[in-house]
């Protein structure tokens, strides 16, 4: 019987289109689920959206239609969105629908019935677009604390929920569970800012407006956003109080809520709470992913930087985009996204590195074999080859495992380049003048081919429609991995495909200045100015600003047409980043890899000959030469200098 994992996205609201932000989650979860599937477990995947509240009431009646109709229409967008980006969920909930409709009124009545919740009146400040209420010394400079906009004075009679009478025992149960609340920063944030301080309760109905589900038993109350949109994550399984559905039987307690950092305090606090309540059992565990920024701005319509999943298929296609989003944010930290930056990681990971790889070794293989796979036969570079592999299938494993994507893709596409320096070693061109050495060529093809299914199987929870492509270039259908525990299953005999390319090279000035007519407000990265600054004395406030860390280079390659230039990966931390160095002349890609060196982390983004930096490894140079600034062997990446 295989092992059951739930896995859930926080439910999207209604009030408009979603922009790329939005939809990084639902391509994240769904990477985590095809993964899971794909290491045999019994997944279920819900989405879906949060329908109710103000704000929807006021934009309908702003619209001239319905609040059911407005969500209707903002839902089928969703998930057309969701759709389109080949999000595999099982189900998608609607908080409109009927059956959860059901289900949270009979929520709210067994925890009034047992005196969980009680009567009274709500005075203080309401921000609208969070849907939150503060009191005074809550508010930031007279605004919301969360999102910095103007919030309304309120005073209404509602149902409150006794938060306080469960506070110690969820202090204890985040101790007793140390994976609970993920990553651990946000942990601590949740604790030392809002259970240690002491909770109050929370209001859990209202009387202000009228678009929402109905207290049964108190005309004119609706249930509030917190009881309403957070039990979708059992009601979706068929969970009632006096019932409980077989689906919930089956998968309830969730493996993973997965949501944005900035509704962490309700889903690691409020849901927990809710959930003690009522006696279930509480969720495994809550990760709070970062944001994806345009710029340093957190992306938002209001702020008119908006892109959209949809426009950017349009220009790069799913798995593109896909790509970008999964590889560019990294665990713990905020990610950016421009357009430049999108088209730089095309080209070189997508079209210079795997796509060249596929494209040339399915390529040989027709043109030396007429596409007929032959048998393996040892020679120099194969073991370094074979070990980087199946390296790279445990590393993307354990990375897997732990929510860290973009440290995935960063071993699977340092397999993709160790895939290409083995051609440039073993020359197979050279090979094919020799007749003597065709049985060597072949063996070096299928040491590629297979290099090649490793990639596919790896990238299938990433990139489904890129990995499924490989595949049918490669002629093969071994995609599972446990096909990963050893390298050779490629079936000599076999044929492959039609060699076609994956990604075809952008060119970004053309491109570019496309989107500029579509959308003249698209986010742009400045360009790198070069300074020459005179020396200056500063003070230890001004170094202080310096973040200087560990950073472990785990690969590294020479920025086509440069030659001065090397773009490496190198993993600080939980997270992996892409610097462009100009170190070339006294270091090869080779070299670099496996030093640990010092790195300036907070040194703004800039692109060098079309490549995305984002950050400086610090050098010593003289008439004689460069030196990098490295660190003893047994200091761990991510380590702060000071």
């Amino acid at each position: 019987m295989k092992e059951k994992y739930y896995i859930t996205t926080a439910i999207a609201y209604t009030s408009r289109k979603p922009h790329i932000g939005n939809t990084y989650e639902i391509v994240l979860t769904d990477a985590i689920a095809r993964y899971k599937r794909q290491r045999g477990y019994d997944v279920f995947f819900l989405t879906g959206t949060d329908e109710h509240g103000q704000k929807i009431g006021e934009a309908a009646a702003e619209a001239g239609i319905t609040p059911q109709q407005y969500v209707d229409n903002v839902a089928g967008e969703i998930k057309t969105i969701w759709d389109l980006m080949g999000a595999s969920y099982d189900h998608f909930i609607r908080t409109t629908d009927d059956y959860h409709v059901k289900s949270v009124q009979k929520i709210f009545n067994k925890l009034y019935e047992q005196g969980d919740i009680y009567k009274g009146e709500y005075e203080g400040w309401y921000c609208v677009p969070c849907e939150s209420f503060f009191t005074k010394t809550q508010l930031v400079d007279g605004c919301c604390p969360d999102c910095g906009r103007e919030v309304k004075t309120t005073k209404e009679e509602a149902y409150f929920f006794k938060m306080s009478k469960y506070q110690d025992r969820l202090m204890q149960y985040i101790e007793d569970n140390p994976d609970f609340i993920q990553p651990e920063s946000r942990k601590k944030e949740m604790v030392n800012n809002f259970l240690k301080p002491g909770l109050q309760d929370l209001c859990v109905s209202r009387t202000s407006f009228d678009w929402g589900i109905p207290v049964t038993f108190d005309d004119g109350h609706v249930i509030y956003v917190w009881i309403d949109a957070l039990s979708n994550y059992i009601t979706a399984l068929g969970y009632e109080p006096d019932a409980q559905g077989e689906l919930y039987k089956k998968y309830w307690p969730a493996d993973v809520h997965i949501i944005g950092k900035d509704i962490l305090r309700f889903h690691t606090i409020y849901w927990p709470i809710m959930l003690m309540a009522l006696g279930e059992p509480l969720p495994k565990q809550i990760f709070g992913h970062p944001w994806l920024l345009a710029g340093v701005d957190k992306i938002s319509k209001s702020r008119g930087n908006a892109i959209y999943a949809d426009d950017l298929v349009n220009l790069f296609g799913v798995d593109a985009v896909r790509y970008y989003l999964l590889c560019e944010m990294p665990y713990a930290q905020d990610g950016t996204i421009s357009y430049e930056n999108i088209i730089s990681r095309y080209n070189t990971d997508l079209a210079n590195v795997l796509g060249n790889l596929v494209n040339r070794t399915v390529a040989m293989q027709q043109k030396y074999f007429g596409g007929v796979i032959q048998a393996p036969v040892a020679g120099d570079f194969d073991e370094e080859l074979q070990a980087c592999a199946l390296e790279t299938a445990k590393l993307c494993a354990e990375k897997m495992d732990g929510f860290k994507t973009a440290e995935a893709l960063a071993e699977i596409m340092n397999l993709a380049r160790r895939s290409n320096k083995y051609i440039d070693e073993t020359l197979p061109w050279a090979l094919a003048k020799d007749e003597s050495q065709k049985a060597r060529l072949g063996g070096v093809l299928y040491n590629l081919l297979e290099s090649i299914r490793f990639l596919a199987v790896l990238l299938s929870p990433f990139m489904p429609e890129t990995a499924e492509a490989m595949f049918k270039q490669i002629g093969t259908t071994e995609d599972s991995f446990d096909s990963l525990a050893s390298f050779g299953g490629m079936k000599p005999g076999a044929s492959v495909g039609t060699p076609e390319p994956l990604f075809a090279r952008l060119d970004e000035k053309k491109l570019l200045e496309e989107i500029a007519k579509m959308q003249p407000a698209a986010p742009k990265q400045e360009e790198k100015k070069e300074e020459v600054k005179e020396s200056a004395a500063i003070s230890i406030e001004d170094f202080a600003k310096l973040d200087l860390k560990v950073g472990l280079v785990v690969a590294s390659e020479r920025v086509e047409g440069a030659d001065k230039l090397l773009v490496s990966q190198i993993k600080i931390g939980d997270e992996v980043r892409q610097i462009v160095s100009g170190i070339a002349k006294a270091y090869s890609p080779e070299e670099l890899v496996g030093k640990k060196v010092v790195v300036l982390t907070n040194l703004k983004p800039v692109k060098l000959r079309g490549v995305l930096s984002e950050g400086m490894i610090l050098a010593a140079a003289d008439k004689k030469g460069l030196t990098l600034l490295t660190v003893d062997q047994d200091m761990p990446e991510g380590t702060p200098i000071s």
